[in-house]
């Protein structure tokens, strides 16, 4: 056949090709036109004796069958003879294959010093001294493919084979090493486990059992990787009875304590970790497997004790949780709270009732609780932080940042990453952040919150202290708000409906045992007043321009105290504030601020669904998007180049861009370009990369699966932890994707559908229908006012003076119910038609449906 692998003109040396698999090895090259040398001492299984009757025997079959061979009775430790055999015959060398063998089976209590000499010298010295005298050969030629043979007792180890494995296994050493060595020059090196029928096997396996285990299945292998097309080198195969199959090593992810002293005790209670294969790589050289090790050694260690790992919590992939809340989820908080306490303050309604006419809004404190739920939902399932080896009885909740992107919706499915963002040594105590992203059901940032809380006991290491500048301090003159409000006795009964499960807030048995004289408020439920107070002082009961809020929990609040909260406005959008217990004069939260929006943030506009004529691709961040973001960081940042210390040089493909990191000059820079001299070289496809920064790839399997190429100062690329705080948005660049501008493009504005509709309710009043009194028609998204007058018969824009209802209803939703698609009744129950007044009109509007 035309597509035969073949061998004329090439030179095969075959050690121990008398019988086995070196004759199965020999009969096969030579029948595919290679000059074959059959080496064989002629001695027994066990290293007896010497005959030239097997090496010429498998000669004769060779040239019987038109073919070319030559024998060679030489020793394996005699190599350069054999090898100059060839080169006088046939004048090259271009295939070895090691294969000669014996056994000298024993157990390690009964072996001898010649049971293990002899093995040494055939096995692993003979493939050295023939290998060493081809070597120069191939190399200058600038082609060559060695085989080693090993064995799966070299490979797994074999009782009674102690010798025989050792030498087994450095075969395996010794042709990985070749493999490097000879790449360059085009010589190949791979090892075989062949499971075979030979003299070695038969004194090990069941006379049926060598039977089926043919050489005959072993050889198709060897002459594959012998064959010139073949450009796998270092590869370790086990084969036999039909199986072939590729070996590799595998590692788990392990632990490193980070050149912190640790003891046996320490490795002990990470022993699950250490041996845990759930997750492993795959180390295919020297570099693969020292590189992530070397790169955590230039990872200043943090620390950490029996308590807290702060390295490996801080390392840790997030901790992916989904949640889901709805209006009366929000209701009960925003009641939790304090808020609507006065039902006829009108203001306040909208935090508490879902069809109040002036809308429904959730206050922004609430951004806190889905997150926090579904953490706490975890930890009652036992669910713990890798590194964070400590109870909830331990926690003391520290500081809560707070940040909402846009307004929250009345109702939203969601899902949460939070991740240990830092750990701090307070000597007797800990401080540790929990740091959390909160995403809707389109993938967008919702919103962020960072726990610091306090893990006592868990200190002392000698670790990093963290910051110690006072923040957000009041002025030092009288506040330009104050708001005080008495809580209610059964203010964490009704809070903990909320999702507070903590028995500390509940039961007074429970609080006295923790020294209390009765149950504390949870922290998060005056911190939810404090929100609220700043809200109605700035904001007109309205939270919609609330941006963030940060405190630090200063002391306890007991159910039926007085809050009072005073502020101080810095400027239009920033307000210091600190709350007190009045009756005890106690601070309660202090160094907290709240930040405002300028105008109410919108929510993006939602893209079109693509057509079947061209579908555009969903916009997401660009290079340009990630390295602006990160240039945004450094400027914000003071001292970050000077810790870093560093000149990063960013090789982005796929689009191909490039970009310089300075993180050693000056107060450092990100710009587009290339550097003059970069210490840490950085080569990257865009989408691997945009997946790194944003959380959704790996480093370290990126890096081990070749799409993470890093030369240069390795280390320095540990340097780089601080990427996984920057806030990267689309179109942070100022320019969006070109494939994306559709989606990126300003959404137009909806027409109001409302002119038709209430021009044939019109029509469908002069025919008749009735309605009962004067309606007044609220319409949203987008807005718009109409009143139906039956007693003039008239249908007008514009708002009544004294309606006998006023009904609130979405512009799509009001298209439908006139359309006769939905019943009035389904919209009032679901929440979607809202009716201020006389509520039996909702019963009425179905007068008004079908409509022409």
């Amino acid at each position: 056949m035309s597509n035969d692998l073949r061998y004329d003109g090439r030179v095969v040396v075959i050690t121990g090709a008398g019988n086995g698999l070196g004759r199965s090895h020999a009969l096969l090259f030579g029948a595919r036109g290679a000059k074959v040398v059959v080496n064989d001492l002629g001695g027994g299984a066990h290293g007896g004796g010497k005959s030239s009757a097997a090496a010429d025997k498998v000669v004769d079959e060779i040239r019987s069958a038109g073919g070319e061979a030559v024998a060679n009775y030489d020793s394996v430790e005699d190599g350069d003879k054999i090898v100059q055999t060839a080169l006088d015959h046939f004048g090259r060398i271009d295939v070895l294959i090691n294969n000669a063998g014996i056994l000298r089976d024993a157990s390690f209590a009964k072996m001898t010093d010649e049971d293990w000499d002899l093995i040494y010298r055939v096995h692993l010295r003979g493939s050295y001294k023939v290998s060493h005298a081809a070597w120069p050969h191939m190399r200058a030629a600038g082609y060559g493919r060695i085989i080693m043979t090993t064995s799966s007792a070299g490979i797994y180890g074999n009782f009674g084979q102690a010798n025989y494995s050792a030498m087994k296994l450095a075969l395996l050493g010794l042709g990985n090493t070749l493999s490097h060595e000879g790449r360059a020059k085009n010589v190949n090196v791979n090892t075989i486990a062949p499971i075979a029928g030979s003299r070695l096997t038969e004194t090990v396996m069941p006379a049926d059992v060598v039977a089926a285990l043919k050489p005959e299945f072993v050889s198709p292998l060897v002459a594959w990787l012998a064959h010139e097309d073949c450009s796998e080198t270092g590869g370790l195969f086990e084969v036999g009875a039909g199986f072939m199959g590729k070996l590799r090593w595998e590692r788990t992810l392990g632990h490193n304590f980070r050149g912190r002293s640790f003891s046996p005790e320490d490795v002990a209670a990470k022993w699950e970790k250490i041996t845990d294969f759930a997750e492993a790589n795959h180390p295919a050289n020297v570099n693969e497997s020292f590189g992530p090790i070397m790169a955590e050694m230039g990872k200043p260690g943090k620390g950490g004790n029996e308590f807290i790992d702060a390295d490996e919590a801080t390392s840790a992939a997030p901790i992916e949780m989904t949640s889901s809340y709805d209006e009366r989820d929000v209701s009960l908080y925003a009641l939790g709270i304090g808020a609507a306490r006065n039902p006829a303050e009108e203001s306040e309604l909208g935090l508490v009732y879902e069809l109040n006419n002036d809308g429904f809004h959730v206050l922004p404190t609430y951004g806190v609780m889905p997150s926090s739920n579904a953490f706490l939902k975890l930890a009652q399932q036992g669910h713990k932080f890798p590194g964070c080896n400590f109870g909830f009885d331990r926690i003391l909740h520290g500081e809560q940042f707070t940040e909402i992107v846009r307004p929250m919706p009345p109702r939203a499915k969601l899902s949460h990453k939070t991740r240990v963002k830092d750990v701090f040594d307070k000597g007797k105590n800990a401080l540790i952040t929990y740091a959390t992203e909160t995403f809707d059901e389109a993938g967008d940032l919702l919103a962020y919150n960072e726990m610091t809380a306090v893990v006592r006991g868990a200190g002392g290491w000698g670790g990093d202290r963290g910051p110690s500048v006072e923040v957000n301090v009041p002025p030092d003159r009288a506040p330009d708000a104050v708001i005080e409000e008495k809580t209610d006795e059964n203010q964490t009964l009704l809070y903990r409906l909320s999702g507070d499960w903590n028995p500390l807030h509940a039961d007074p048995a429970f609080a006295r045992a923790f020294g209390f004289d009765k149950p504390i408020l949870h922290g998060l439920c005056f911190f939810g007043y404090a929100g609220r107070h700043v809200v109605k002082a700035f904001c007109g009961n309205d939270p919609r321009r609330f941006k963030n809020i940060k405190v630090r929990f200063a002391d306890s609040v007991f159910p039926g105290e007085t809050l009072v909260t005073e502020m101080w406005k810095e400027s239009d959008n920033r307000i210091v504030f600190r709350m007190k217990v009045k009756e005890r004069d106690k601070v309660v939260l202090s160094n907290a601020a709240v930040e405002l929006y300028s105008e109410i943030p919108k929510a993006k506009a939602k893209t079109a669904a693509p057509s079947a004529v061209a579908a555009a691709p969903v916009a997401g961040p660009s290079t340009a998007d990630v390295f602006a973001a990160i240039g945004a960081y450094v400027e914000k940042t003071p001292g970050l180049a000077a810790k870093v210390g560093t000149v990063y040089q960013w090789n982005i493909t796929g689009p191909n861009s490039n970009w310089v990191l300075d993180l050693k000059n000056g107060a450092g820079s990100c710009k587009p370009g290339v550097a003059e001299k970069p210490d840490c070289t950085i080569a990257v496809a865009e989408s691997d990369f945009i997946d790194l920064c944003s959380g959704k790839a790996d480093a370290q399997k990126l890096y081990f699966g070749g799409k993470l190429k890093i030369t240069g100062n390795i280390m320095a690329s540990q340097k780089l932890g601080f990427l996984k705080d920057v806030r990267i948005e689309a179109g942070a660049a100022g320019t969006a994707p070109a494939a994306a501008a559709p989606a990126e493009a300003e959404a137009a504005p909806v027409q109001p559908r409302t002119g038709p509709v209430f021009a044939a309710i019109a029509a469908r009043l002069k025919a008749g229908a009735e309605v009962g009194g004067v309606l007044q028609f609220n319409v949203h998204a987008p807005d718009a006012a109409w009143v139906i007058d039956p007693g003039k018969g008239t249908v007008s824009e514009g708002r009544a003076d004294a309606p006998a209802a006023t009904i609130g209803i979405d512009d799509e939703d009001l298209l439908a119910l006139a359309q006769g698609a939905v019943a009035a009744r389904d919209l009032f129950q679901k929440g979607k038609l809202k009716v201020d007044g006389d509520i039996r009109v909702a019963h009425r509007l179905d007068a008004l449906t079908r409509l022409n």
